[in-house]
């Protein structure tokens, strides 16, 4: 973010993550993706597309990191343009070290049960985009996009890259038999539930605060999070008395550390936290650095 000073542990402790999560990646494509036959999509499932139409039908064995950066330039132009310099250094480590760790690293299948890698295969996608997303960082591809719409949206776009992988999919199942496509299927949806168990930033929840300290509360969400609220005066239905309520919608990451200042501020506030499906208008997003 601009106006932060520039913070080497901090780089070199993502530079790690980053580093660990290539590796898993890298396993991950070699393990499961390519034992199950499988599509993951984005730009690593167009790669694995691309890489077994050259072998079927032009009989060439084409290098796994050379199609990855080419199919990931257009999206680490958006990073670097509408996202954030040093995020996208840190994503184009990813990257690189995944395509070059996965020309690499020998094959070593662990079953062949296509059911048990689409499962297991997509747990540790999902984990791995995980781990990127939470040091500012990503595996690539559509994560570019779909992080650039999230933060234009406000909303979780996640799931918006779904018709680009239903395409992978379709060519898939039409060259190389629809069992793969379907299992692929499997695979995706396993991944895109453990990210969003994981990594919650993107998702927002309402908050309902029943309080009598409402301006400590309002400036107390403020302050730990950026976000406002609105102030609504309600009478209860029991007591028949007039207390305020505080209304404000915060990223899901954040909706722990912000009911641990409220109840700080009030311990006594009356909290009511809803999952928010759609949100429109304008909604603070964290910059990337």
């Amino acid at each position: 973010m601009k106006g932060l000073k520039p913070d080497p542990k901090n780089d070199i402790r993502r530079a790690v993550v980053v580093a660990i999560a290539s590796v898993l990646m890298a396993i991950n494509i070699k393990t499961f993706v390519r034992t199950g036959g499988l599509y993951p999509g984005g730009a690593t499932g167009l790669t694995i597309l691309i890489q077994r139409i050259g072998m079927q039908y032009f009989g060439m064995e084409l290098p796994y990191s050379i199609i990855n950066i080419l199919l990931n330039a257009f999206p680490v132009y958006i990073g670097f343009r509408y996202i954030g310099k040093k995020f996208t250094l840190f994503s184009v480590e990813m990257i690189l070290l995944t395509g070059f760790l996965t020309d690499l690293i020998p094959a070593e299948p662990l079953t062949y049960d296509t059911l048990l890698i689409s499962i297991f295969g997509g747990l540790i996608n999902g984990a791995v985009m995980a781990m990127c997303l939470r040091v500012n960082a990503t595996t690539g591809g559509t994560d570019f996009i779909s992080i650039y719409m999230s933060q234009k949206t406000g909303m979780d776009s996640f799931n918006m890259i779904l018709g680009f992988n239903a395409v992978i999919l379709l060519a898939a199942g039409y060259f190389f038999g629809w069992d793969k496509a379907l299992y692929s299927i499997i695979f995706q949806y396993t991944s895109t539930q453990a990210l969003h168990l994981l990594y919650r930033n993107y998702q927002q929840e309402t908050l309902f605060i029943v309080t009598d300290k409402w301006e400590e509360v309002s400036r107390a969400i403020y302050d730990s999070c950026h976000h406002g609220s609105t102030i609504w005066a309600a009478e209860g239905g029991y007591k028949e008395d007039w207390r305020n309520v505080v209304y404000s919608v915060v990223a899901s990451s954040n909706v722990k550390r912000v009911t641990q200042v409220i109840l700080e501020v009030d311990p006594h506030a009356f909290i009511n936290a809803i999952p928010t499906e759609r949100l429109l208008g304008y909604f603070y997003q964290e910059a990337k650095d």
